[in-house]
């Protein structure tokens, strides 16, 4: 093709090679066996086709708005099909009384269906349209420059036709496409554009999914396996007084099995010799802090300090008090360091920290100033870790001469097929039990109809002493959005119940006008707190046993379960109250009746990942590893990425020369460009893929390895 449509499809698809295009796979198929009558179109239809005739060709409008009109008949009924560019050239092309058939997506539009810039073609009885039909995605650009579904599938059609894809290499080595009875890639790629029928394009799409997941998994496989060989970690060989004088004597409550698990897989960990990479899931409540501070005592009774990294004073100072209170009795020394301790005392903890009189540090950000020293850092605990980016984190693993055992702790449950991509590289521990006693909160789904209802519950609430949150979606009201804010809030919930102190806060405020918002809350001044989603992390205030969520279809499924695990945290029946409009429907009345029917993190984060897919995850797009997949899709192909990982393991067991810097070349090969530069902490951002998602790691690992390692030879 000439310069000009070949600049077209690398402006609006990036592609510039043979390759790219051999890569840009159709975004869904049709079955082109069956011709549809007019008469049976109905609702929003996908791409059909039809058999019939022109009438007749009438242009309209001008300039701009010029439009050619088409008239067609399938012998029963009549239809317009319309086209917006290329006027002259089409109206050349298209005559009445001959048979065409016309393929596109049909609209109804005041009660004549039509079809827009379709794709029309001679009916030959000899050779009728049939099989499935690849539609490419097009852009808008594309289009007015010419471009159709149908001559991007002329070019696929030729490049599978060109000697040179006759020689497409296997990108899987040839043990894993047996052992796994994978489609060869050259026939995957041509049934992925060309169907031969259902079945092969269900083995195509198996193979590319398996492929993408297959090298996902052995990036994130390989940079686990590289550092937990290099980096050595403290050997934590015995629990001695600390531990089991908490255990025997201090503990309050019996652990749970869950608790008790977690506990065992982090000892394994920490009697390697080898840095623990460890993430704690659990669900609010669920005794993630009991868990932290008895891994705390396992580096005190093996000569280690200790430190927890909170992301807000308030959550940092809770936890402090939480770990004095169980630490004291045990004669160990905890200290808190945030950004509001005095100077005086700030050099104080440096000293304490640097001579090994304090035994666990407690605080935020401030614990990573380049003035914080450890004698010996053995434990290092970063709670919501996705409130931390990489670099952050890293400076703590740095406090010490020995890296430190590192367990981060996320409250967000993360459906299982995500935490085997996004924090693939970290040991996974869940737990999933909540301690004896706890009660579920009763979440209760209500419309702005009945407002006094809702009241009447939070009336009866705060008359027995308990306290309430009511959250909303925006600050400060909006005249083009029907949304309720918090500054209306707070006006309207004072005067409703002007007997009862109500704080307010909001992501706007000052740092130290919003700690002391809520430090009011927490002591119990006031009773009410009007608030954004600041809240949703960081506050435990046992005595509230309400939460109103204020335009709750605003909200995802992840944010709603973490706001409504504000409440619940003593021994009285909560309640979460959804408020939303009465005509709400739809996908959203849906997720909002999930909320009233489980209180099952994973079961609700798994929901969510299902209704707004893995790219919308809370906190996915600040793990440092955010992508998008060509084919795989994470919501659905969790078997798949099983067996994918599965094999990238076995792989990696297999062929240990994978994990080296330098890999092996083999005899005769060029050097340049063949090294895979290890993942540190430095560039683990690199674990990033482009826009062009999957894609790029394919550059980037997979052609790479296939310069180093001749997998034919390998297997």
């Amino acid at each position: 093709m000439g310069e000009r449509r070949a600049k077209t499809l690398t402006d609006e698809f990036g592609l510039r090679t043979f390759r790219d295009l051999a890569f840009m796979f159709p975004y869904k198929y049709v079955d082109r066996s069956r011709f549809y009558d007019i008469a049976e179109l109905s609702g929003d239809m996908p791409m059909v086709q039809i058999r019939g005739s022109f009438i007749s060709f009438s242009e309209e409008g001008e300039g701009a708005r010029k439009r050619l009109v088409g008239i067609f008949t399938d012998g029963r009924k009549m239809m317009q099909t319309v086209w917006f560019s290329k006027i002259t050239a089409i109206r050349g092309l298209y005559h009445p009384g001959v048979e065409y058939v016309i393929f596109g997506k049909p609209s109804l539009f005041r009660n004549v269906w039509s079809m827009a810039h379709p794709e029309v073609s001679k009916f030959n009885p000899e050779n009728p349209p049939s099989g499935f039909r690849g539609i490419y995605s097009l852009s808008e650009t594309s289009r007015k420059k010419g471009f159709t579904a149908r001559s991007i599938s002329s070019l696929v059609e030729n490049l599978l036709k060109h000697p040179g894809f006759q020689t497409v290499p296997e990108t899987l080595p040839q043990e894993v496409v047996s052992a796994y009875r994978l489609m060869p890639l050259k026939e995957a790629i041509a049934n992925l554009h060309f169907p031969e029928n259902p079945e092969s394009l269900q083995k195509a799409r198996e193979r590319m999914k398996f492929e993408e997941l297959f090298y996902l998994q052995l990036h994130i496989l390989r940079f686990s396996r590289e550092r937990s060989q290099r980096i050595r970690g403290e050997v934590f060989a015995r629990i001695g007084k600390y531990f089991n004088g908490f255990y025997n004597e201090v503990l309050p409550f019996p652990l749970t099995g869950a608790q008790k698990r977690v506990l065992r897989e982090i000892r394994a960990d920490m009697r390697t010799g080898r840095q623990m990479n460890r993430l704690l899931q659990g669900d609010v409540g669920s005794g993630k802090t009991l868990v932290a501070f008895m891994t705390m005592l396992m580096g005190a009774d093996n000569g280690c300090q200790s430190a927890l990294m909170a992301p807000t004073e308030i959550l940092a100072t809770q936890h402090y008090e939480t770990i004095r209170e169980w630490a004291e009795p045990l004669g160990l020394r905890v200290e808190l360091l945030t950004g509001s301790t005095r100077v005086r005392q700030r050099r104080i903890i440096h000293e304490g920290l640097e001579n090994g009189d304090i035994d666990i540090i407690v605080g935020t950000h401030a614990l990573i100033e380049d003035t914080v020293k450890f004698r010996r850092l053995g434990v290092a605990v970063i709670d919501e870790q996705h409130r931390f980016g990489v670099a952050q984190r890293a400076r703590m693993w740095q406090k010490s001469a020995i890296a430190p055992h590192v367990l981060v702790m996320t409250a967000t449950p993360i459906p299982r097929t995500l935490a085997m991509t996004v924090y693939g590289d970290l040991d996974v521990s869940v737990i999933d039990e909540l301690p004896p006693g706890r009660k579920p909160v009763t979440t209760l789904l209500r419309f702005d109809e009945n407002r006094g209802e809702v009241n009447r519950l939070l009336g009866r609430e705060l008359a027995t002493g308990r306290q309430a949150y009511i959250v909303y979606p925006l600050i400060t009201e909006n005249p083009k959005l029907e949304l309720k804010s918090v500054e209306n809030g707070l006006e309207r919930i004072s005067g409703i119940f002007p007997q009862y102190k109500v704080c307010m806060v909001h992501g706007r405020m000052k740092p130290d006008v919003k700690e002391e918002q809520m430090r009011r809350f927490i002591s119990g001044e006031a009773r009410i707190m009007v608030a954004t989603t600041v809240i949703e992390v960081g506050v435990n205030v046992p005595n509230a046993s309400v939460m109103v969520i204020e335009n709750a279809e605003r909200f995802g499924l992840s944010q709603l379960h973490q706001l409504r695990g504000r409440v619940g945290r003593g021994s009285d029946k909560s309640y979460c109250v959804l408020v939303t409009k009465e005509k709400t429907g739809g996908d959203t009345r849906k997720r909002l009746g999930i909320m009233t029917e489980t209180s099952d993190g994973f079961v609700i984060s798994e929901a969510d990942m299902r209704m707004r897919g893995p790219g919308d995850m809370e906190g996915t797009q600040q793990s440092g590893l955010a992508f998008s997949l060509q084919v795989a899709n994470l919501t659905t192909d969790g078997q798949i990425l099983s067996v994918a990982r599965e094999a990238a393991g076995r792989i990696l067991d297999a062929h240990p020369e994978l994990l080296e810097r330098e890999p092996r070349r083999q005899e005769g090969q060029a050097s340049e460009g063949t090294s895979i530069a290890p993942v540190t902490v430095q560039n683990q951002k690199n674990l990033a893929l482009s826009p062009s998602g999957i894609d790029t790691l394919r550059t980037e690992l997979r052609y790479r390895f296939a310069k180093t390692i001749d997998w034919s030879r390998i297997s």
